[in-house]
């Protein structure tokens, strides 16, 4: 049986997607109910849908002592990181432990793969590289955790996780571990995923693609809609932070039923979400909210509002928010953390956008418009193709007293 862990202060975070940089962007675009979906004007071949843009990204630019890095998706790093005062809150961590206590962990589902296509795009006579493509480390997996360890100053663990949308969300459970096991005293957490004509095409080749914005759990929904987003997260020992928001429990489980559809009863997503609740210490009857991984496709729709039907009372709250940013891939974790943080620090729980005909296997937890309530505990769902699940648990500092 899974004991209780101690929980870690959530010192600083911070969030850049469609709806805007950093959290009262964020926190403003929720309260309105507005959505950062726009028609697709991304990619170079035509495709008929809805993305998640971040406006001002083609014209950011790197510092000078960071243009090794360059490409697109470590724009959207650089331009997440500057929000929020987060750098300067690691820099402090950082004075406070040394460079090489901190963990730097970092989920994401493409990298820099969008570098790659343009090179492919401007292949030089010879079939090679152009010139200023010739940069091996924005070619490989790991090209966003190397900008970020650079760009921070950071020496200690380094890693990416991939495993698809849960990608920024089992970030967490690596950091609780590396801390409670005495490896690091602090950690940064996060992910970034920009949109690229592979995942746009690839997505749209497994029909998975809507022509209109996404409709989670709509019972006439029939697709996602792509977006892209940088988070992060510094999670510190309580005594650090003693005011600040608490990571109380995650759960992870890998049930590999099949490459992109869920297991069709849901039980690698039940036993991520028990394991969290365990390791939170908490009955589902203490869950204010739960942000859904909700990404309205047929089947992930289905299986996890049965999940939430049967697993908690009518009391918890639940909705899913890509509806306003987009499925942001491997980001999506942190992103949906930064959300369900912002539920438990202004009272709002968020309304299930873009929604108007409820499926029916949707129970009376679901939120469907915005409700301002007090949220003390609130959860994060994550599930990934091939059956790669997370699930976060998070409380206000009081509530964990």
């Amino acid at each position: 049986m899974l004991q209780p862990i101690t929980p870690l202060a959530i010192s600083a975070f911070t969030a850049t997607s469609a709806l805007g940089r950093g959290l009262d962007a964020h926190r403003h675009a929720l309260q309105e109910a507005r959505s950062g979906l726009r028609a697709n004007d991304f990619s170079h071949a035509a495709l008929a849908c809805w993305v998640g843009r971040v406006d001002g990204l083609e014209e950011a630019t790197l510092p000078v002592a960071l243009a090794a890095w360059e490409c697109r998706n470590n724009r959207l790093a650089w331009l997440g990181l500057n929000q929020d005062g987060f750098l300067a809150a690691v820099h402090a961590a950082r004075g406070r432990y040394g460079a090489a206590r901190v963990a730097l962990l970092l989920g994401t589902s493409t990298a820099s793969i969008g570098a790659t296509e343009e090179a492919y795009r401007r292949l030089d006579a010879d079939g090679g590289f152009p010139d200023d493509m010739l940069r091996p480390p924005i070619h490989a997996p790991h090209s966003l955790a190397g900008f970020v360890a650079d760009a921070l100053q950071l020496e200690g663990p380094c890693l990416t996780v991939s495993t698809a949308c849960s990608s920024s969300a089992k970030v967490f459970a690596s950091a609780e571990r590396m801390i409670r096991l005495g490896l690091v005293d602090a950690a940064v957490v996060g992910g970034v995923d920009t949109l690229c004509e592979s995942v746009l095409f690839g997505f749209n080749a497994l029909e998975l693609v809507s022509r209109a914005p996404c409709r989670p759990f709509d019972r006439t929904r029939d697709g996602i809609s792509i977006g892209e987003a940088a988070g992060f997260a510094l999670l510190e020992r309580v005594d650090a932070a003693p005011g600040a928001p608490r990571l109380l429990g995650y759960g992870e489980a890998s049930d590999a039923h099949h490459m992109s559809t869920p297991h069709p009863e849901g039980l690698g997503a039940e036993l991520a979400l028990r394991d969290a609740l365990a390791r939170a210490g908490l009955q589902p009857a203490e869950v204010d909210y739960v942000n859904l991984h909700g990404t309205a496709s047929l089947k992930n729709d289905e299986v996890e509002a049965a999940l939430i039907a049967r697993g908690f009372p009518p009391s918890t709250r639940a909705s899913s928010t890509k509806g306003f940013t987009g499925h942001t891939l491997g980001a999506a974790g942190i992103l949906e953390a930064v959300i369900a943080l912002l539920a438990i620090g202004h009272g709002l729980v968020p309304g299930n956008l873009g929604g108007r005909e409820p499926d029916p296997a949707c129970g009376r937890q679901f939120a469907w418009r915005n409700e301002a309530r007090a949220v003390d505990v609130a959860l994060s769902n994550s599930f990934g193709f091939g059956g790669n699940n997370a699930c976060l648990a998070f409380a206000r500092a009081g509530r964990c007293a």
